[in-house]
């Protein structure tokens, strides 16, 4: 004879099972939920590393300054038609070279201490390098001059020029137009052209040879 469960025992096994069930389903839950959280929390990371540390990297390389290329003297004027007129005065060179290197002016001989630049008539004339004017005067004599100074204590002197476009104090970029050629009562023989002198380090030099040298070597 099979015995039957009282209605209120029924009642509690169906209630436990349904506990059973619903705590099943709980921790089912809360353990995808954990698994989904750390799968975010992995992702996050690698977003966190290939979006702000890789592009922290490229915005510091993106920011630093472009180290700029090494810079060399150029030439006082930009036309190749341009030729030297008289040399300087080198007490190295040949005799025959220093006499085409000497100034004849009211009776008075002096040696060239710059190169004198021409082609028949006006040219422009050109900022050697990056600089500061720190002097435009008339001369009667030499013709009108402007002075310029540069980084690594290099001077330069333009001489018999005209149609100046700086005043003293201003900054000019290498390039810059800064005059055209003229004439000069000092070298009236030479009619129009450019006196051109060079100074590094206190000393006067024959431009010929530092055009194209890098500043950084000198």
């Amino acid at each position: 004879m099979q015995r039957r469960l009282k209605k209120p025992v029924i009642y509690v096994i169906y209630g436990l099972s349904f506990c059973l069930l619903l705590g099943g389903i709980i921790l089912l839950e809360l353990s995808a939920s954990r698994s989904k959280m750390e799968s975010d929390t992995q992702d996050s990371d690698y977003q966190y590393v290939s979006e702000t540390v890789l592009d922290d990297d490229k915005k510091k390389e993106e920011e630093v300054p472009v180290v700029a290329s090494k810079v060399s003297i150029i030439r006082p004027y930009n036309d190749q038609d341009v030729k030297i007129v008289k040399n300087y005065y080198d007490y190295k060179a040949s005799e025959d070279e220093q006499k085409k290197s000497i100034i004849y002016y009211e009776n008075t001989y002096m040696p060239s201490s710059g190169v004198s630049y021409g082609k028949g008539d006006s040219f422009d004339v050109v900022a050697i390098l990056d600089g500061t004017v720190v002097d435009v005067k008339e001369d009667t004599t030499y013709g009108n001059i402007i002075k310029l100074e540069h980084d690594k204590k290099i001077v330069s002197l333009y001489e018999s020029v005209t149609d100046i476009k700086v005043k003293k104090g201003d900054t000019v970029k290498q390039g810059d137009i800064i005059a055209k050629s003229s004439t000069s009562n000092l070298s009236s023989d030479l009619g129009n052209h450019l006196y051109f002198e060079l100074a590094v380090d206190g000393n006067t030099v024959n431009p010929e040879n530092y055009y194209d040298k890098l500043v950084d070597e000198l």
